[in-house]
């Protein structure tokens, strides 16, 4: 596949202060890749220099085919960006907002009214071109923030946690709009803190402390034999009293680590434990339904997992 977005060694200094340490990446046309990390781990840092705002110290890299430093204005053309707080003008209406970004990308007249008339039609915002957008929903906002991010027809997308702060149905309209795009050809690099999210992306990159740490698809990810000594088995236990059995199951040597999820636990257990094992273990305490299965670690298993090796 056509690799669209390129990354080779970014590296970027402020001072003594190491932002972001040797980074390289890839990502193809019409993927979704996901990037995730803590605050303060060099995500907008790594974003900026891929949309040519701020020069690396070292490395390169490349949007469509344009080197980011020497091609900046270029670059900039083909790309739109969405941030968290992205500067909509609450005291104007949908259409003015539209209007006034579609002027920043040089849209005029006839073609400025198609493609305001386009971004509505996908963003959902029918019937809502004069309402203030001081009088919209939080998942509102976020609609016409991509909207204007697409009035220039970008092939790449940035989008800086673009659901934060919504709620879960806005959340999943946002998300189909993005699938939406990606099934078109729009190249997508979306930063998010919801695992949920990660799990949708084509490919997710994690970066911890500067450094990218693990990157490709979800699945591969789950796969690293560094999540799993050998031999060892990850399982997911249901059970009624969920944070009772987590306590047990802490003190038994034969767990390497178990934690909550969603509503289930997820356990990474020794050579030679089973899901027999698990429930005999289990069963005396007593709390009803007792269920367990095998399992491939979560993403946010293989987060974990690979900073707290970091760490030590």
């Amino acid at each position: 596949m056509e690799t669209v977005i390129k990354a080779e060694g970014l590296t970027k200094k402020f001072g003594e202060l190491i932002a972001v340490e040797d980074v390289s990446l890839e990502i193809s046309r019409g993927n979704i890749f996901g990037f995730l990390g803590p605050n303060g781990s060099g995500k907008s840092t790594v974003i900026r220099m891929l949309c040519g705002l701020l020069q690396p110290t070292a490395g390169r890299a490349e949007l469509d085919g344009l080197d980011v430093v020497a091609e900046a204005e270029e670059v900039k053309k083909r790309l739109g960006y969405m941030s968290q707080r992205f500067s909509l003008y609450e005291d104007l209406s949908v259409q003015e907002n539209l209007d006034f970004y579609g002027s920043i990308y040089g849209l005029r007249r006839a073609r400025l009214a198609e493609r305001r008339q386009s971004v509505v039609n996908l963003a959902g915002l029918e019937g809502r071109q004069a309402q203030l957008v001081q009088t919209l929903s939080g998942g509102f906002k976020q609609r016409l923030a991509l909207a204007c991010s697409l009035l220039h027809e970008p092939r790449i997308l940035f989008l800086d946690e673009p659901t934060a702060g919504i709620d879960p149905v806005a959340r999943r309209e946002i998300w189909d709009l993005l699938f939406r795009l990606a099934r078109e050809g729009t190249t997508l690099f979306v930063t998010t803190h919801y695992m949920d999210e990660a799990e949708r992306c084509s490919q997710v990159g994690y970066i911890y402390q500067s450094r990218l740490m693990v990157c490709g698809r979800p699945e591969e990810l789950k796969r690293l034999p560094e999540l799993t000594p050998e031999g060892a088995l990850w399982f997911e236990v249901l059970c009624d009293e969920p944070t009772q059995a987590l306590g047990l199951l802490r003190e038994w040597p034969e767990i390497i680590d178990a934690t909550i999820f969603g509503e289930a636990l997820h356990l990474l257990a020794r050579k030679g434990t089973d899901e027999e094992g698990i429930i005999g273990f289990l069963k005396p305490a007593g709390g009803g339904r007792l269920e367990c299965r095998r399992v491939l670690p979560s993403l946010e298993d293989v987060f974990v997992t690979l900073t707290r090796r970091h760490r030590s």
